[in-house]
């Protein structure tokens, strides 16, 4: 499908199994449609939350008459309600992501890591539990190193895009770490990646690398080429820490993205993908 932004992590790429890239499609197309509300344009708080509400109506309609409620609906509802029902997806996870998108246009500030966590509990990991149903790998043991895979993705989103989130008038680096290192809001107004904010984003990489690596063990759980889609992706995430730190943490002036020559390591990397991390 179109991608029209930049993702850490492939979107129903040729590596997944055909049978599943229209329901990988129908769950990007959902999450990417609301986080876009929430994200993107001007429109005043009220309105935002109002088209949230409208994505939230919908999975109800779902959620109570099931497939026949979703063929009326607009196109991104009437598909979402055709896979929910072909795949037996829960929509506990749909909810989870609404919440998340609702609370981005209700909080811009994070007092701790903590708190930051439990955002990233509705905004991220819903994800990885909905690709665990459609691979039939949703047991118990596989759900913590989803969360960890997924936890840490949005936090390397979070490094990555400080500049830009500071634009949307939002702080994610918790504000208990900037006073830790000596940094406060305004710095952001002026930003500089001066000592303090060095030894900051590297304390923050540091824990997000760890998270990351606290899931890598699922892609030896996960058989075939769905195992091979979640190294790279595992590889991607790691790569862009890399790029923050050979920037000497200046995510102000250039935002790190995945380039050719990335894609290369980080191919290199998939294939040697070290399995004692579990």
């Amino acid at each position: 499908m179109p991608v029209k932004h930049y993702e850490n992590f492939p979107v129903a790429s040729l590596l997944l199994p055909a049978r599943l890239r229209e329901a990988v499609e129908a769950i990007y197309e959902f999450a990417r449609g609301a986080d876009d509300i929430a994200d993107e344009g001007d429109a005043p708080p009220e309105k935002r939350l109002e088209q949230i509400n409208e994505y939230r109506n919908a999975l109800d309609a779902i959620s109570k008459d099931g497939l026949s409620a979703a063929l009326g609906a607009p196109l991104v509802f009437a598909r979402l309600g055709r896979i929910v029902d072909e795949h037996h997806l829960p929509l506990k996870p749909f909810y989870d992501l609404l919440n998340a998108f609702t609370q981005d246009i209700k909080k811009s500030r994070y007092e701790d890591f903590n708190d930051l966590l439990n955002y990233c509990r509705r905004s991220a990991n819903p994800i990885g539990r909905l690709l665990l149903v459609l691979y039939s790998a949703d047991v118990i043991e596989n759900l913590p190193l989803a969360d960890c895979v997924c936890t840490g993705l949005q936090l390397v989103n979070f490094w990555q895009d400080v500049a830009l989130d500071w634009k949307k008038g939002r702080i994610y680096v918790p504000l208990k770490d900037l006073a830790q290192f000596g940094l406060s809001e305004s710095d952001f107004a002026t930003p500089q990646s001066d000592e303090r904010w060095q030894k900051l984003l590297a304390f923050e990489i540091s824990r997000t690398r760890a998270i990351l690596n606290a899931g890598a063990p699922l892609a030896y759980r996960l058989r075939g080429r769905v195992g091979w889609e979640l190294r790279l992706i595992v590889e991607g995430g790691l790569r862009i820490l890399d790029r923050i730190e050979a920037a000497g943490y200046d995510v102000f002036t250039r935002r790190p993205v995945i380039g050719f020559i990335d894609k290369l390591v980080i191919a290199w990397r998939a294939l040697n993908f070290s399995h004692p991390r579990e």
